[in-house]
């Protein structure tokens, strides 16, 4: 639960009545683009690997249609509740608007903690699940389609994918009921990283405008900023990945378990393999342990990235949160007390509805991917390369000079499916970041990012209501 006894989903609204007020949209239409259009409870028995039977809850939102099909993550995890799915599927379709993708948003969950249940077990609910949503028709490539989130993987997307086409046998574009799937069942290279790599992209395309660094009293560019991460799940590890390879330095990790320091930087890939063999990032050598995890909120810093849970910074830490700049990889990390204290010490947040949009863009990538039938690359990367070597050959034979091997390379390659994901998610973070800015310039009024990328996309969404006619 938020704080003053509102919840999730009460949050979302309240930022979402703040940033209403510089629209100029008809209070029904505001009302309608707020609300959730379906929500589905499920409850169904499984069969334990012990032989008892066990009642499992499960949820679907689809929060907006004004564009179809409806798109967001499936999770895991014992916390999940109604009202945290109906936050986060909010936060889809202001999350898609803002990036430009044409997709409704949703979400899902499972209330189960999947490490208290075998792989098998684990295949039985989700396979389970995936009926009881077809049987409702709220999955489907032109209807609704899931995604991985917490505590789900490229696995259980398999598991959705091959349950989907089972009951829904010569439906051609079957593969698209659902993203995040492992390359070799129908997925996009380019999709694990993705939400990470947008992290980075979108902190890097803010530290490079002048006078919002100014104002931070920090230099402009990312290389030589201290950076703080919180969580090494996929996004935690890739964010801190892409920032250490930018240059930049990662001081802090943080983990369930506690943190660790180093005034040198941290490597993230280090970090994983030791945790991964010990079972802790405590005591990794050269780092300081920091027993408590969310103290390493608290470091000093110029960047911090919570890529964890929701509502982890609150009215009560955040006064004693130190970083200039904080990057919500996660969903809903900071409260609205804590937006608050945050406005007034004149911190930047870059907000997660766009920030951690990278995972939806590549989703959308992928999803265009099994509609089409063909990777990305496949028809013009020779046609690029041979090019591209013909125009160096004569180049050098006008010149009389040779480029280095490096260079060589480097010219000649022709864009692979991977490198086509990465500058399509380069251009989309970098074209929603200047769309947020400009918006929130062109309105000295509007107090923060966070409210100006709401005002962006209410502004999209009713835009769609009214050219569908259905609010004149």
């Amino acid at each position: 639960m938020a704080e003053q006894g509102y919840s999730f989903f009460e949050s979302v609204t309240k930022s979402f009545d703040k940033a209403s007020k510089f629209t100029t949209w008809e209070n029904g239409l505001l009302e309608q683009i707020k609300a959730c259009n379906a929500v589905y409870q499920i409850k169904f028995p499984i069969k334990r690997d012990n032989g008892s039977i066990e009642v499992v809850e499960a949820y679907r939102v689809q929060h907006s249609q004004h564009k179809t099909p409806c798109k967001g993550g499936i999770r895991f995890s014992q916390f999940v509740n109604q009202d945290e799915v109906m936050a986060l599927a909010a936060l889809m379709t202001y999350k898609c608007a803002i990036v430009n993708v044409p997709f409704g948003g949703a979400k899902g969950g499972i209330k189960i903690s999947p490490r208290n249940y075998s792989e098998f077990e684990l295949q039985k609910i989700t396979r389970r699940y995936t009926a009881e949503l077809i049987k409702k028709n709220f999955i489907g490539p032109g209807i609704d389609v899931p995604a991985p989130d917490y505590g789900t993987g490229e696995r259980e997307m398999a598991w959705i994918v091959d349950t989907y086409e089972s009951m829904r046998p010569g439906e051609i574009d079957g593969l698209a009921c659902v993203t995040g799937k492992p390359v070799t069942q129908g997925g996009v290279r380019g999709r694990k990283e993705a939400t990470g790599l947008g992290v980075f992209f979108g902190v890097r395309e803010v530290c490079k405008m002048p006078d919002i660094m100014q104002r931070l009293g920090l230099e402009v560019g990312i290389e030589g900023k201290k950076v703080v991460v919180q969580g090494l799940g996929n996004v935690g590890y890739h964010s801190a990945k892409y920032f250490r390879q930018g240059g930049a330095k990662v001081v802090a990790i943080a983990e369930w378990e506690g943190a660790i320091y180093n005034a040198d930087g941290l490597n993230e890939e280090e970090v994983f393999q030791f945790r991964k063999t010990t079972g802790s990032l405590l005591n990794f050598p050269g780092a300081t342990n920091i027993e408590k995890s969310t103290d390493a909120l608290e470091l000093e810093c110029d960047i911090l990235i919570p890529a964890a849970l929701e509502n982890v910074i609150n009215g009560e830490n955040a006064p004693r949160v130190k970083a200039k700049i904080i990057g919500e990889a996660a969903n809903g990390p900071l409260t609205p007390e804590a937006d608050a204290v945050f406005a007034e010490k004149g911190t930047l947040i870059i907000p997660d509805m766009y920030l951690n949009a990278g995972g939806v863009t590549v989703s959308y990538f992928e999803w265009l991917k099994n509609l089409s039938h063909v990777r990305y690359g496949r028809m013009e990367k020779r046609f690029s390369e041979n090019m591209n070597k013909k125009i160096l050959s004569t180049m050098e034979q006008m010149t009389g000079k040779e480029v280095t091997e490096s260079d060589r390379d480097y010219i000649e390659h022709g864009a692979s499916e991977v490198d086509l994901v990465h500058s399509g998610l380069e251009e989309t973070m970098i074209e929603a970041t200047h769309e947020i800015m400009n918006c929130w310039k062109q309105n000295p009024a509007i107090p923060d990012m966070r409210t100006a990328a709401y005002v962006v996309a209410i502004n999209k969404v009713g835009t769609a209501y009214a050219e569908l006619g259905i609010f004149p």
